[in-house]
């Protein structure tokens, strides 16, 4: 097998080595004299380190993205007397970097493209290196949140798994389409086809039944329609191209299937090799929420509750898949988020702050595809007919501010509550939403009262009668 070389670094010609103009102030003062900056690309990598710590013209190199040239890179920055490095999160392509420099003890500051472009006109390969060497010399740049190996492992394994859990989603939209194509009803009698029932018939089906009393005997007792209304759902045209499709959609379903137990048993072990935080303490019965597809097999509650110490799926609207996704993207630290501020503004879930000449003009969260506050937002979704507390405030935002903006302030409050649970190592309490209204009204009556007094006014609260007192009650 033939392999193809690896390509040595690339210098510059003399007209790229005439080093650019700085554009910051003078007063800033330099914080990381030995800083260098790396633009990542798909197949080279720019890399600028600081003037005198190589031959003159000669700051800036070109290295390919094969493995060699990673080590040679890594080489380099050291020979130049390199300690730490700032580099875009561009794509995936700065992940074989980034793990190499950091395993070399390199300090490794991943940034947010978004906050180097700012500057017009820098949109070279080589100026772009320039300019993020040059601001993390000034300790302008702030490193994205990335969490240790251990967590990066766990995360990994969850996102396969959710990737996998979606191809097997439309995998079962295959199989209704292959069925609809036959005019087999099995959708409009049955709530899930891919349920006990509905996987029996189907491969009843696959194995050359036609029969639809014989299909239909095949029914769960539990099932809300009878034999009769599922047989007559039964009468399909069987052409064979609509058969092959849906043969093919149930292998498919069945390997990822197959597919979602190995990660499982991944993240089972992933989970097992955290340290226990739990100090001997055991877990309430946990409250019944219906059942759900796709959960893993393992015993999500008991070991997360092992890896934190502290029960997350007490809090209305999170179950295990939730706190599962949570976890494994932020982990069990949160040391890295100096308040509950810092955490929800990184999670986009904080009010805006745009505000010019003392008034506020708008306080719209800002677009994120973050996937903690994405499972939040879904947890929050489920509390509509919620009877504890943050089901209450969910309903009262819904009232003036309309439903989305109410899901992403209930979103917010569960945040808030996972992060002081983790931070603090604290008990969720569960409040009701009679709590939660009794609190709302001293609330509004303490408002009341500091308007009042602001208006020089004084608000006197008054007892209804004995007689209207008793009638309420009676009606109550």
């Amino acid at each position: 097998m033939s392999h193809r070389p690896t390509r040595p670094p690339r210098r510059r010609s003399p007209r790229e080595r005439k080093r650019r103009k700085t554009t910051l102030p003078a007063c800033l003062r330099q914080v990381n004299l030995h800083a260098a900056g790396i633009d990542i690309g798909s197949r080279s990598h720019w890399v600028c380190v600081p003037e005198g710590s190589c031959p003159p013209g000669e700051e800036v190199r070109e290295f390919g993205a094969f493995t060699g040239d990673l080590l040679a890179l890594a080489a380099w920055l050291g020979e130049c007397g390199v300690t730490t490095v700032a580099m875009e999160s561009t794509g995936v392509y700065w992940i074989p970097l980034y793990e190499l420099l950091d395993e070399m003890g390199f300090e490794v500051r991943l940034v947010d493209a978004r906050k180097l472009k700012s500057v017009p006109g820098r949109k070279t390969d080589v100026l772009d290196c320039q300019w993020i060497q040059q601001l993390h010399t000034y300790g302008l740049l702030a490193g994205a949140f990335r969490p240790n190996e251990a967590v990066c492992a766990l995360r990994s394994y969850h996102r396969q798994r959710e990737m996998l859990v979606q191809s097997a989603a439309r995998s079962i939209q295959h199989m209704q389409k292959a069925l609809t194509q036959m005019n087999v009803k099995l959708r409009e009698v049955l709530r899930e086809v891919t349920g006990e029932t509905g996987m029996k018939i189907i491969r009843a089906i696959l194995s050359g039944e036609r029969d639809p009393k014989q299909l239909a005997a095949l029914r769960n007792r539990q099932c809300a329609n009878d034999e009769g209304t599922i047989a007559g759902a039964l009468h399909g045209t069987w052409r064979a191209e609509h058969l092959f499709a849906l043969r093919q959609a149930v292998e498919r379903y069945d390997f990822y299937g197959q597919q979602i137990q190995a990660c499982d048993r991944e993240i089972e072990s992933a989970l097992a090799a955290f340290e226990d935080r739990s100090d001997g303490g055991t877990l309430p019965p946990r409250r019944s929420r219906g059942t759900r597809r796709h959960v893993p097999s393992v015993d999500l509650r008991s070991a997360l509750f092992r890896m934190t110490g502290v029960d997350l799926v007490r809090i209305e609207g999170i179950d295990e898949i939730t706190a599962l996704k949570v976890i494994s993207e932020i982990g069990a630290d949160v040391s890295a988020f100096p308040t509950v501020k810092h955490f929800t503004s990184w999670l986009a879930l904080a009010p805006g702050s745009k505000i010019t000449g003392g008034k506020s003009l708008s306080g719209k969260t800002k677009a994120s595809a973050n996937r903690v506050a994405a499972a939040l937002r879904v947890a929050a979704q489920s509390l509509w007919r919620s009877n504890s507390a943050v089901g209450a405030f969910l309903r009262r935002k819904s009232s003036h501010l309309g439903s989305p903006k109410a899901i992403t302030a209930t979103a917010h409050k569960l945040a808030r509550l996972v992060y002081y649970m983790l931070k603090h190592g604290t008990d969720y309490v569960v409040r009701s939403q009679e709590d939660y209204e009794k609190d709302h009204r001293q609330r509004s009556i303490r408002h009341l009262q500091r308007r009042a007094r602001a208006l020089g006014f004084d608000i006197v609260e008054s007892t209804p009668p004995q007689g209207l007192t008793a009638l309420l009650e009676a009606l109550a």
